[in-house]
């Protein structure tokens, strides 16, 4: 996969909002759903501010996938079954670089799809009649354990990399389920990590965290004393040799948080 094409380019703002959810200030409980995109005729764009209703659960979430990576080239209808009802817009871009969504089922010229929109683990249907869709693959998948704070990185089903991370608090856990890395962002300004990487999923606690819609992210941490605790906001910090791996990770790469 050509990395380039899957990699976001630098949103500040962004990040910085983002990176805020997990170990900040408080940025207030405001409804997720109060800042969506608005696709034509008011429908909904699935991204990480939209609360997508309608739409179908993940049915696997425990489960893999063959790797294959979807990207819109244009705003896609999303269906809530192959045929059925529109009930969202897929856009082309995320947080100002391009979308990749993974793919968890195939029916013919039908796609399933993880979306980055609360409720977490939803899903819906795409099709490639058309054109205007690529595919490719990614090779890799990430693994965060959160009963033992370790996050593995596979590659072609084998172990290329194991840290110990910090996870979310009591209060405040790490949402478990199948997601996908939804984005890389690199602030401009200094934060607590030189890279973020927001994930298609969100707190189940908090509505919004640090002015940002409570979206969950893995990103660096300057105290190496927080790894191995769960003291973050539902986020996963992970050492620097972890976050320099990551870096190279493709966009819509398959996350499993358990």
């Amino acid at each position: 996969m050509n990395r380039r094409a899957v990699r976001s380019g630098a949103l500040p703002l962004a990040a910085a909002l983002l990176l805020g959810a997990c170990g900040g200030h408080d940025g207030g409980h405001a409804d997720a759903a109060a800042r969506p995109g608005q696709g034509k005729a008011d429908t909904p764009e699935a991204t990480t501010f939209a609360t997508i209703l309608g739409v179908p659960a993940d049915p696997a979430p425990d489960a893999g996938t063959s790797g294959l990576v979807v990207h819109p080239e244009g705003a896609r209808p999303v269906l809530d079954r192959p045929g059925g009802r529109t009930v969202a817009v897929l856009p082309s871009t995320e947080l100002g670089g391009p979308t990749w969504v993974p793919a968890v089922q195939e029916d013919g010229e039908w796609l399933r799809v993880l979306l980055p929109s609360r409720p977490n683990g939803t899903t819906g249907w795409i099709t490639t009649r058309g054109g205007g869709i690529r595919t490719a693959h990614t090779p890799y998948v990430i693994r965060v354990d959160v009963t033992h704070r370790a996050l593995t990185l596979l590659k072609d089903g084998h172990q290329v990399g194991r840290w110990t991370v910090a996870v979310g608090g009591p209060s405040t856990p790490t949402p478990p389920g199948r997601t996908f890395v939804m984005a890389s962002l690199s602030p401009a300004k200094r934060t607590p990590s030189p890279l973020v990487l927001p994930l298609g999923t969100h707190s189940a606690t908090l509505d919004s965290f640090g002015g940002g819609p409570g979206t969950v992210a893995l990103h660096g941490w300057p105290d190496a004393s927080v790894f191995g605790k769960p003291v973050t906001h539902g986020c996963v910090r992970v050492p620097p040799a972890a976050l320099r791996r990551l870096s190279g990770i493709p966009l819509g790469t398959l996350v499993h948080l358990t």
